[in-house]
């Protein structure tokens, strides 16, 4: 964890739904790097115990805590969603006064059991174009770290792969491309929220590279580019 007065300016993060693998695996990233992260869950002892697991594999920082969904979101300037798509749709809908002007990087993937390796979408395209339509156009829906595994996340290694970073102005655009910059990964603008289609559907790819080849954590690489001009 970083102790450093530049500290006090970083956005508080939510994670909303992130007592699960992923959620965590976020949150020690962030934690690590000196953001203030708040666990939500729709229950608040679920919540407390992600905490404390987090906290175990941490130490006992103070930049992190845990709450019930809707007091997570309030209290938060930059909501990360990281449910499973069965409640993807729900949540938006509970939470969506509390998300008014806010930034959510949707992290959701539309996976329906058991075709898991087989790219399904919604309607509306994509998981992420679904919450934009349900949140409107006050909150600035991104898309973003599908196709990292969390088993890359909840440790201190350097990992290699890449994020594509969808959807949202410029100015939020650059708020989460330095999120996954502070979480020790290479973001990549990756275009408008439209296309978010590609970079969902490529989880089911790489589920199917994992299921191939006995391994949990496939993932991307952008090559051919100079790192000092992706953004």
């Amino acid at each position: 964890m970083q102790n450093s007065s530049d500290d006090a300016r970083k956005p508080i993060i939510a994670i909303l739904g992130g007592t699960g693998k992923e959620g965590r695996g976020l949150a020690y990233r962030w934690v690590k790097a000196g953001y203030h992260v708040i666990i939500g869950s729709r229950n608040y002892e679920k919540a407390q115990r992600a905490v404390n697991i987090l906290k175990e594999s941490i130490g006992n920082v103070t930049n992190i805590e845990g709450n019930v969904n809707i007091k997570a979101a309030d209290a938060a300037e930059i909501l990360v969603l990281t449910v499973p798509y069965k409640a993807h749709k729900s949540i938006l809908e509970r939470l969506k006064s509390n998300l008014e002007g806010k930034v959510l990087i949707d992290v959701t993937v539309p996976i329906m059991p058991p075709q898991i390796t087989v790219v399904q979408m919604p309607p509306e395209g994509s998981a992420a174009q679904e919450a934009q339509k349900i949140l409107g156009d006050n909150v600035q829906v991104i898309s973003a770290f599908h196709n990292i595994s969390y088993e890359k996340l909840l440790n201190n290694n350097n990992i290699e792969y890449d994020v594509l970073v969808c959807g949202g102005t410029k100015e939020s655009k650059s708020k989460v491309l330095q999120l996954v910059e502070d979480a020790g990964l290479t973001g990549w603008d990756a275009g408008p929220i439209e296309n978010s289609v590609v970079t969902e559907g490529l989880t089911s790819i790489l589920l199917g590279i994992n299921k191939k080849f006995g391994t949990h954590t496939a993932g991307i690489k952008i090559t051919g580019v100079s790192h000092s001009i992706r953004k």
